[in-house]
């Protein structure tokens, strides 16, 4: 339960970053945060794989701004 919370926390921070990052982001730092992202979900309940999702579109509609 701890390991799945730091991991969800990890994608929020991640996709966050990203999308308060006023400079583009490196391609790196994308695909660190889709990383957190599938991490995250591959041992999500079915109320963080909603939030996932929403972290996921986040995620997707900064990278098609830049």
């Amino acid at each position: 339960m701890q390991q799945q919370q730091n991991m969800m926390q990890r994608a929020r921070e991640a996709v966050n970053a990203l999308t308060n990052n006023k400079a583009n982001a490196n391609q790196q730092e994308k695909q660190a945060a889709q990383n957190a992202i599938q991490a995250a979900k591959s041992q999500a309940s079915s109320e963080e794989q909603q939030q996932l999702q929403q972290l996921e579109q986040q995620l997707q509609q900064k990278n098609q701004l830049q």
